[in-house]
């Protein structure tokens, strides 16, 4: 089981907090952001990793890359 943040309710009327569980559709919720944004990660990490390998294959810093392309 997941610990899920809390999720907290405010009435800005009377400034009355609820702090109550996820229900389980948030809970889905939380799981399929939670996997999108692993993914999202994953996905910066391996285009970070194909340019540093391209830059070292070329033998340039990825500054030369910018004036070159600039």
């Amino acid at each position: 089981m997941t610990n899920y943040p809390k999720i907290a309710e405010i009435n800005v009327e009377t400034g009355e907090t609820i702090i109550r569980e996820k229900t389980d559709e948030e809970k889905t919720l939380y799981d399929a952001d939670q996997v999108a944004f692993a993914a999202q990660e994953q996905a910066k990490i391996a285009e970070a990793t194909a340019k540093a390998a391209l830059l070292a294959k070329l033998g340039i810093t990825a500054e030369e890359a910018k004036l070159l392309l600039g």
